[in-house]
């Protein structure tokens, strides 16, 4: 089995107790059974603690969160309290994991840096260089002719969106006319219908929509626009690697290919708005855009479906 990742993966770094966003505030944080087992070993006061912080009410064990959303292992410095008091590793593999997703072959995984983190989302759009694979676990690799096959597409893919002799917006096209899908033409107020139709997880992502669904089309010209290039090349690639896989199981690879564009597209238009109705924009501005719509569609599953679906079938 082969282990590849982004050139960028070792050097991600959490920022613990700095995070504006904390992954344990907002999200029901789901307890493995192994870690469950470990935890009702625990003894005295932080055993009681944990026994009274965890509730299997839905039928899968999770941490129990107060009124803010907080996970009840949050202490006031933005410090996991189980880390501190049993040890880093003691934590559940859902905690342990994140940023992190996989993607699986026949014999290979791929794991990759979730954008809906503050970090990782900086780290990948201030990144200059061309993002690179690299193999993390070298093994002999077997893998089927259709994985084959979809790989070297991917790595066209790849160098479409990486050739910086092109506008953006041309290397997708260019992207979608070499996998032989038609560009879907919507305009600004169809992005915000069809984004607004989904689940929604935080309330900020509404009123990023909405000022989409207010701006006139001077508020969509971006004088600066070119200055982000880069940033927007890494987005690109990082949906590519994210999302394209899996198309090998579902067959919906021009949906996937949708959902990069139309995601492009929605961003982009999301910053130049806020770039004229702010008079500056800066890459913490678009980091913050891209972590939102991450934690919007990506960590749904729900929407994901529903956005692959839609775009499959336009």
């Amino acid at each position: 089995m082969k282990t590849v990742v982004p050139d960028y993966y070792n050097d991600f770094r959490c920022l613990a107790g700095d995070c504006r966003h904390s992954c344990c505030i907002g999200w029901e944080i789901d307890i493995d059974q192994d870690t469950l087992d470990y935890y009702n070993t625990i003894t005295g006061p932080f055993g009681n603690r944990l026994k009274n912080s965890i509730s299997c009410e839905g039928g899968t064990p999770h941490f129990c969160m107060d009124s803010h959303g907080r996970c009840a292992f949050l202490n006031e410095k933005g410090l996991c309290d189980i880390m501190l008091e049993l040890g880093f590793d003691k934590v559940s593999q859902i905690c342990d994991d994140h940023p992190r997703f996989r993607n699986f072959y026949s014999d290979r995984t791929e794991i990759g840096l979730g954008l809906s983190c503050e970090a990782v989302a900086m780290q990948i759009l201030t990144k200059q260089d061309k993002t690179q694979l690299i193999v993390l676990e070298e093994d002999d690799e077997l893998l089927w002719e259709d994985e084959e096959d979809f790989l070297v597409l991917r790595d066209e893919i790849f160098a479409i969106l990486q050739d910086r002799t092109q506008p953006v917006w041309a290397r997708v096209e260019k992207m979608l006319a070499h996998c032989d899908v038609q560009p879907l033409q919507l305009t600004p107020c169809q992005q915000v219908q069809l984004f607004s139709s989904l689940e929604r997880l935080d309330p900020v992502r509404d009123r990023l929509l909405s000022q989409l669904e207010n701006a006139t089309p001077d508020m969509l010209k971006w004088e600066n626009e070119d200055e982000f290039s880069i940033p927007f090349e890494q987005l690109l690639v990082y949906f590519a690697f994210r999302h394209l896989t899996e198309s090998l199981d579902d067959g919906r690879l021009a949906g996937r290919l949708h959902y990069m564009a139309q995601s492009y597209r929605l961003i982009r238009n999301l910053c130049a708005v806020h770039c004229n109705n702010a008079g500056s924009f800066s890459i913490g501005d678009m980091a913050e855009i891209c972590r939102i719509y991450s934690a919007e569609t990506e960590y749904s599953p729900d929407n994901m479906d529903t956005l692959f679906d839609k775009f499959e079938n336009m």
